[in-house]
């Protein structure tokens, strides 16, 4: 598994390397955008680990131009932690985002999380979800949770079926509404918490402490899978 790390920061560069090479991973380090971005069109890494403040071409224009031609995953990794960076980067296409300092194992999971959703995005449109009691079919559009059968509106189970596909993915508001209600629904919030709300009421053993779809402060929601079935 081949693992591109943009970063300025040498001896950021450093810990990076000896961690992930020592869980096995391939690493090519480098020091700034534009030579990440000739690296991954030279050689198409599997995942990219992206900092956002680097002098020239910073991590938002990464993003952005890795996104014009590759699907490749990204986690930006920062010491930049304001809400509107976290957005922003998500809405430019990054798939996770950690604030330094970190740890390398959890670096690894979410890089674990971040592969096996592409994986699974890959593989041809699953026609059926099954974990910790919630089961989907996505054929016949049933839900059911600890075998009893759920009745969703409409919209409860395009919000979820989004989720799912996309789930351990941090997803911002806008990305959502979009998504499920459409382009001129992208600043409606109030709607969104909303059927968050009404969803998790259904398919959540304790609403107010979601076992399945997390709450991202002021970016969005995750929907939370530990291992993947």
């Amino acid at each position: 598994m081949k693992i591109l790390v943009i970063d300025d920061e040498p001896q950021i560069r450093r810990a990076l390397r000896a961690g992930l090479e020592r869980g096995g991973y391939t690493v090519t380090a480098v020091s700034n955008g534009e030579e990440g971005l000739d690296h991954a069109s030279l050689h198409p890494p599997d995942l990219v680990i992206l900092d956002l403040a680097m002098p020239g071409t910073d991590g938002f224009a990464v993003c952005s131009e890795l996104r014009k031609w590759s699907e490749v995953p990204i986690i930006v990794l920062t010491v930049r932690d304001s809400e509107e960076d976290k957005i922003k980067a998500l809405d430019l296409g990054a798939d996770d985002y950690i604030t330094k300092p970190f740890g390398v194992g959890e670096l690894m999971a979410r890089m674990r999380a971040v592969l096996r959703r592409a994986a699974t995005e890959n593989e041809p449109s699953e026609s059926a979800f099954s974990y910790a009691g919630l089961e989907i079919d996505f054929v016949q559009r049933r839900v059911h949770c600890n075998k009893q059968e759920l009745h969703l509106t409409p919209k409860e189970y395009d919000l979820l079926g989004y989720f799912v596909r996309n789930r351990n993915r941090v997803l911002t508001h806008r990305q959502i509404l979009s998504k499920v209600w459409g382009a001129e629904y992208a600043d409606d919030t109030h709607t969104l918490r909303v059927h968050v709300a009404n969803l998790r009421t259904k398919i959540e053993q304790d609403p107010a402490r979601p076992r399945f779809i997390q709450t991202e402060t002021r970016v969005g929601y995750r929907f939370r899978v530990d291992d993947q079935t």
